[in-house]
């Protein structure tokens, strides 16, 4: 039985929206695989103005986000999550299609990432064009001190 997809409402975040942020971002990201960012890093990301945070809401409730960095003519995702609660209803696939349009606004050729070896997202972004193009060794380092790969993919954007 097919999940029913959800009206999804995709807004430029400002630093006021970073504890509904936060509280994705601890639901989402398992700590062993040391994949979550703190509030302050999130912050600090904000006050450069390179990096553009995206939340997703869903019945005004939090769902999800992502956090880009343009450079010259690449974006990096850095940041996708989507809440447990709404997983399955197009949440990160509205989310990714977002981030791949304020790119191409923002002059991107290119939108690369890096995921842990093995993360269901590799899926999403597959089915998004974008192609493995690399492996980070010991990438992530998890809350006990384990190391886990990282995968590079790319897409094009133009």
């Amino acid at each position: 039985m097919a999940t029913a997809r959800a009206v999804i409402d995709i807004r430029r975040a400002t630093r006021d929206d970073l504890p509904q942020v936060m509280s994705v971002m601890t639901a989402a990201f398992d700590p062993q695989y040391g994949e979550a960012w703190s509030e302050s890093q999130l912050a600090g990301m904000l006050m450069g103005g390179a990096a553009r945070l995206s939340v997703a809401y869903v019945a005004r409730a939090p769902a999800g986000f992502a956090l880009t960095r343009t450079v010259a003519d690449e974006t990096e995702l850095m940041l996708l999550a989507t809440h447990p609660d709404f997983r399955d209803q197009g949440v990160a696939n509205a989310l990714l299609r977002a981030a791949m349009d304020d790119a191409r606004a923002d002059g991107a050729e290119t939108m690369f990432l890096e995921v842990r070896r093995g993360n269901s997202a590799e899926r999403l972004y597959t089915r998004n064009g974008f192609a493995n193009v690399g492996e980070r060794r010991e990438y992530y380092r998890g809350n006990k001190g384990q190391v886990f790969d990282a995968r590079t993919f790319r897409r094009a954007l133009i």
